[in-house]
Parts: structure tokens; sequence; C-alpha cells
């Protein structure tokens, strides 16, 4: 007699490029007990949701009831053979093995492993043969006694506390996993699939104690609200255009169709047809980028409300005549009022309603694509938004130890307050709760989603070192360590994914560990599979950190007084740098928002009006540190303003009231500043030998204030050659360095240029002969050269 178990490996996406998928086991052919692992092929299939699932059933004999088995699945991709396929690690904080495993027995369910949960909770299509697809709804809500289902008023698009705004209750069943469902085979209230479309609704969720919750669907691909206003439980009479997303109603939508502002529907496979009909190449390495960070509600320059994608795909122009490569975006995933940067997440699979929404988001991305530009998104997975209680705080118990989509250690009564035992992180909300693999799939999936609904080429996340190394017990500080130990755990299982479903995606970090396994191999090793960190000691050496140690070159340049500078220490970042790094001279962060900070423009001349000759030097100073961050080994990238000089501070709480015409001024006041970043962008973009990690700096001098530094690769050798002296060497600077050898170098590049706002001095892009590693070459103040070997 034998005990058949089925064992299944679904993907949760509708198509994968997957071969040769098999199930490898720990039992020999006989189906007993073995270290030598078996392997069997497995059968691509289709499930009702119309997703891939590979399949196969084994035999075991009977009298092995009870054995315990492991298992795992193993595939090859275009390219790559023999990749291990189990992304999530075991329930063991000391352990770093990633297999399934069980005990025999009569009965057994089907072993399934999901490498997504895409089609598994919220609101999907249930394909049928012989009719109308349905739908299914489904919610994870484990300590629930009762769930329904509850359709609400489209005119209003809200449920009160009281239950005003309801159309329908739909009783749901609790099924696998802690979920309820409801589809439409089960209730005549739920009509087929398509009909449903646009269908306003929420969760009535009787939690453990009695007690009734309404709670959106977090899984849920929109919110109805694009507005500011939240009810807060009250009966509300208003438009559903008005209300907050985080706290409006869910509503059904089709990812295989796609919405044009003209309100005419498109097939996703038509709509993505001419995609890059522009007939540019999208970048395939991190270290050909050059990348724009791009907020889109601090664009809609002259309007009050907040910028949109629409205004966004507009700006994509500008990016595209300025020559960046890459756009990433901050947070564009639904959030909290429509004056946000976008870091308080509250449904991670739907875009900002107030900003356009998921198929304007799409609509951004095919603009992009068109033009060759790469799409990065900024996602925030280390906390959740802090006013996100429709959203997932106390989402089916009050009990603070059943707080599901959050991390608690202890009992309440362990702590004067019994919100102790969450765990802080430096991050703006408690930390989420790793160990449980239905927290995990909601950042994993939705990130899967982007990716293959949205059509988006990377991530860059949100400070990781929350995750992993700043974990805490709110009630005393004590070192959370299983909590970082599930945080990196959890990062790696979400690298794992993004590289076995789309391998060439841009994976970055915010992260200030200077832990080197972030950009060690996750899939086929044990590193946490990043591409590349965020590198913040750039900057600081670069331009400024209060209170820091760093060089903070043009903070101390614009003294005025002819200090020594320590270019040593921004020769140490610029080495640094080639080691996958993402540099700036400015991100979000560093614009006003940290005490000290400012425009770069500002910092270069100690926050003096930028008026007038101030101006001439805060703009030659800023152009030195914009040729630093293009020319450098690192991935260069620079925030939106920068390029036309802004001055204005770009904070959380005012950027509306700060923004800069960045169109009007790059034919304005802007006009020089712009040609000087797209003739470097040009540079840094096409020349090989720049984007390469080769780097050696031969020439360091503080008291000249003067930096140098060759740039090579097989074919070509640059000499970069950086002054921040305050008065032009105009007799000759003497160069030494052996690579110089006995050649002739050619000036190609001065940010000095009359054309870019400058003084002009230099060497009128004229060639200079080294002699015996010895070049003496003109040095404008405050400027940055590039020569060419001939």
């Amino acid at each position: 007699m034998t005990v058949n178990v089925q064992f299944r490996f679904r993907c949760g996406l509708p198509s994968m490029a997957f071969d040769n998928v098999r199930l490898r086991g720990s039992w020999d052919e006989q189906g007993r007990p073995s270290n030598d692992w078996t392997s069997h092929p497995m059968q691509r299939s289709r499930d009702e949701d119309g997703y891939d699932v590979f399949v196969i059933r084994v035999p075991f004999p009977d009298d092995e009831i009870g054995a315990h088995f492991r298992w795992g699945i193993e595939l090859d991709r275009p390219g790559a053979s023999g990749l291990w396929a189990i992304a999530a690690e075991v329930d063991d904080e000391n352990s770093t093995r990633r297999e399934r495993s069980f005990d025999l027995q009569q009965g057994i369910a089907p072993q399934t492993y999901y490498l997504t949960w895409i089609g598994r909770l919220g609101a999907n299509r249930v394909e049928r043969r012989n009719s109308a697809d349905g739908i299914r709804f489904s919610v994870w809500a484990p300590n629930a006694r009762d769930v329904s289902l509850v359709l609400a008023d489209p005119a209003i698009g809200y449920i009160a506390d009281d239950g005003t705004g309801t159309v329908a209750t739909i009783r749901m069943r609790r099924t696998v996993d802690g979920f309820w469902s409801v589809e439409t085979s089960e209730d005549h209230g739920l009509s087929d699939f398509d009909s449903m479309v646009g269908t306003s609704y929420m969760y009535r969720v009787t939690r453990d104690d009695g007690s009734l919750a309404y709670r959106t669907d977090i899984w849920s691909l929109m919110q109805i609200g694009a507005g500011d206003f939240d009810p807060d439980g009250a009966i509300y009479h208003g438009s559903p255009a008005a209300l907050d997303g985080p706290q409006s109603c869910s509503v059904v939508c089709d990812p295989k169709r796609v919405v044009l502002p003209s309100g005419q529907e498109l097939a996703a496979e038509a709509f993505w047809a001419d995609e890059f009909a522009g007939g540019r190449k999208l970048p395939d390495r991190l270290e050909d980028l050059v990348i724009y960070e791009l907020h889109v509600g601090a664009l809609g320059f002259g309007k009050a409300a907040p910028g949109t994608l629409d205004d966004a795909i507009v700006f994509v122009e500008h990016l595209s005549a300025l020559g960046v490569n890459a756009v990433e975006l901050l947070p564009i995933a639904e959030f909290e009022t429509r004056a946000n940067w976008g870091y308080g997440t509250s449904h991670f699979f739907a875009a900002d309603q107030g900003a356009g929404g998921t198929d304007r988001l799409k609509m951004f991305v095919k603009v992009c694509h068109q033009r060759g530009i790469a799409v990065i998104l900024d996602v925030c997975y280390n906390h959740f938004d802090p006013d996100g209680e429709r959203a997932q705080w106390a989402y089916d118990s009050n009990d603070h130890t059943r707080n599901i989509y959050y991390w608690y250690e202890g009992r309440p009564e362990d702590y004067a307050d019994p919100r102790g035992g969450y765990i802080d992180s430096i991050s703006t909300g408690w930390a989420p709760r790793f160990d449980e693999e239905a927290v995990r799939q909601l950042f994993i999936s939705s990130a899967a989603f982007l990716v293959s609904i949205c059509h988006i080429d990377g991530f860059r996340l949100d400070q990781t070192s929350s995750i992993h190394q700043y974990p805490v017990l709110h009630a005393d500080g004590r070192r959370a360590d299983r909590a970082a130990a599930f945080g990196a755990k959890f990062l790696k299982q979400w690298t794992r994914t993004m590289r076995l479903i789309k391998p060439q995606l841009f994976l970055t970090a915010e992260d200030y560990s200077d832990w080197s396994a972030m950009t060690e191999p996750s899939l086929t090793g044990d590193g946490l599979g990043f591409d590349a960190i965020w590198y913040g000691d750039f900057h600081h050496n670069l331009v400024e950190y209060h209170g820091g140690a760093q060089a903070q070159l043009l903070k101390n340049a614009g003294f005025g007084d002819k200090r020594a500078l320590t270019m040593s220490s921004l020769a140490g970042a610029l080495q640094t740098s080639a080691r996958s790094k993402v540099v700036y001279n400015q991100s979000h962060d560093d614009c006003g928002n940290r005490e000290g900070s400012a425009r770069t423009a500002v910092i270069a001349v100690n926050f003096a009006p930028v008026v007038g000759e101030t101006r001439a030097w805060a703009e030659a100073r800023s152009r030195f540190a914009a040729a630093m961050t293009l020319l450098s080994p690192g991935t260069p990238m620079f925030f939106m303003g920068e390029e036309i000089g802004a001055q204005k501070p770009y904070r959380y709480n005012d950027f509306l009231e700060n923004r800069e015409n960045i169109l009007g001024e790059a034919d304005g006041s802007g006009a020089g500043m712009i040609s000087c970043y797209r003739d470097l962008m040009a540079l840094s973009v096409h020349q090989d030998a720049i984007r390469s990690r080769n780097i050696a700096i031969p020439l360091v001098h503080d008291e000249n204030r003067v930096i140098a530094f060759h740039r090579w690769n097989d074919g070509e050798d640059f000499l970069v050659v950086g002054s921040l002296n305050d008065a032009p060497f105009e007799h000759g600077y003497r160069l030494h360095s052996e690579r110089l050898g006995d050649d002739l170098w050619e000036e190609i590049f001065n940010t000095d240029a009359h054309a870019y706002g400058g003084w002009n001095v230099g060497n009128g892009g004229g060639r200079i002969r080294a002699t015996a590693g010895v070049l003496d070459a003109v040095l404008p103040a405050s400027g940055v050269l590039v020569f060419r070997r001939l």
C-alpha cells in the first residue's frame, strides 16, 4: 500500500520563464528516508486563478507513516540552471536552511510552496470554463470569530463604524492558513468578475473579543479615496474622491485591463504592445545608471495641489532631454493624505489614488521605457502607516500579542505601558512581524505584482538597517535580536524572489550597517542580495553633515576663509564608491529636512543669499559636487531640482510651499546649470571608462584643495582634476601620476565654461603633453576638468 502525496509549486504570476522544474526530496526511489535527495520532474499546469503551477504526485510506502521528510524545488532559467526556488528560510533564527518538510500520514493535504501569494488574498478572478469568470474575496484574519464581506454605496465610498454606507453583507467562511473567503458560486450576492469590477468593499471583522471592526483590504489594488478627509469612523455623506485613501473603501480592479485617461479600456497586452516604440534600449547594468530621484507630489508647478502621475508623465520629456536613464520615484503606494512623501504606506499593491492610481503608474512606466529610462520604485517595509488603523492595526484582535501585522514580545502585563512589547527601529512606526509568512508575503507579493503588472525595473528599499540592525524593545531599548534576525531573513527572501521573477531587476537599499553581506548574492548564496546600497558618507564628505566629522567640503568651502579642506576624505569616499554604492550629492533627506542640511547651492555659500557674485560661487561649487558624483565609480544619483540650482528647502512638512518651477527655470536662470548637468551625464552614460569601477587617485592636496583621479577601461583613460580653491591656478598646477606617462592629454570638459555660467578659466579644450608622468594644467577656481588620453 502507498500514500500518494501531491507537491505543488505555485508562482502566483501569469507566466514565468522557468524550465525543467523539479521536486527534490529527502527520500529514495522507493519513497523511504534518504540523505541522498532524489529528483522528480514536475508538470506545468494552470490553476483556477490563471496562474502557473507545477505539480507532481509521489507515492510513499504506508509503513513509513510518521516519517519526517524534507523537500524543495529546483529549476532552470534562461542563462542559469540549478536554481533553488525555496526563497524562505526555516522558522529558526539560527538556521539559514531553505526547505519545506512534512510528516507522512494518511490523507495528507497537498504540499505547496508559494513563491508569492498573488491571487491568494484580495479580490481575484476565478476562471470558469463554461460560464463567465467568477470572483473570490479572501482576507487573512486568523484570530477573527467571524468575517463578512461588506459592499459599499459607491456614491459614498465609506462605511462608518455603525455600518452606515453598507449596501450588502456577505458572510465569509474560514478556510486554511487563517484565511476567510467567499466566491461567486457560494453567494448569489456575488456576480461574475467583470460585473464586479469597480465595486467598493470592506471587511466586517468580528474580533476574538467579540468587538466589531471595519477594515479595508490591505491586498486591494485600489483605494477609492483621492483626498485628505478621514471621517474617523463617523457617518460620511461626502464624495468618494474627497476621502483619504487608507481609510476609504477598497475597490475591485482587473489587472488584465488598463483604463486610459479618456475612459477607454485596453487589454494589458494591447496597452504594453508599444512599450518600446521609441527604439531606446533600457540600461541593464547598475553601473550604467544615472538616476534621477523624483517626488511626484513635488511636481505640479504653479498649482496649489500636489503633483500627480500625469504631471510626472509630462516631466519625462525633461528627464529625457537631460539625459538620465533611470528615474527613482519616492514611494507611490497608497499613503496618508496627499501632501506626503509616501513613506507611511498603507496598501502596498495600490498606487496612491491622489497621485492618479495604478493605471497612471503604468502609463508613466511606458512613457519612460519609450525613452530608454528605467523606473525604480522606492518602497518602505520597515514600518506601516502610523495612522493605518483601517489598513492593518488591530485587524482581528485588540490583544497586543495577537496584533497580526506587528512584532510584539512578551505579555502586556510585563510592561508599565502595554505598548512596551512593540519593536522600535528608528522609523516612524512599529516594526512589522517578519516571522510571519503572511506579513512577509504582503511585501514580497506586492513587489512581484509591480514588476509583472506595472513593468517596474527595480526597487530601492527604505532604511533596511531598521529591519536587520536597529530593532529594540520599545519598553526599555533592549536589543530585539530575534526581530533583527527575522528581518534579515525577510530581506533575503524578498531579494531571492525578485531574482527568480526577473534577474535583471535593480535592487538597492538605504542601509548604514556597513554589513558586507548586503551586496552578496542571496539566491545562490547567503547574502542579502542587493546590487548596491546608498552611500550616505559620500554626501557627508562632499557636501555636509551636521555635527559630523566628515570632510563636508562644500560647507567648509562656503566659509570663504581659505581654510584647508580634507580632500583626502573625499578621496577615500571615491575609492569606496567603487564597491556597490549609489552616490549622490543630494537626496530627498538632505535638502533641508535634516538639521543643518539645505540645497547644495545654499550650503556652498554658507546660507548667504544666493544672488549676484555669491550665486556665481554657489553654482561653481555645486557644479564641482555634481562632477564628483557623476564621474565617480559609484552609481550616480541626484535629486530633482539640483540640475537648475534649486535653492528652496525640500522638507517633509512644507514641500508644496517651496516648490521650484524646474521646467520654467530650465530655460531661465537655471539654463547654465542644466547645460553642465546634461554634458556631465552624457560623459557618465556614454563613456565605458567612466562607468567602470576603476579608479586611481594619484594626487590629493588638502591645503591647495585639489584632487585628481584616473578613470579607465581597456580602451580609454580619463583624468579628472578638481579644485575647490577660491582662486584659479592660472599659471598651471603640476600634476604627478605614473599613468600620465609621456602622452598627449586633451581637455574635453570644464565645469567653469561660460556656457555653464563659469569664468571660463582652463586650458581652452587644448592638448597638453605629459612628460615622465608630469602634467601642467591651468585649473579654475571651484571647478572640475576632464582630460582624455590621446
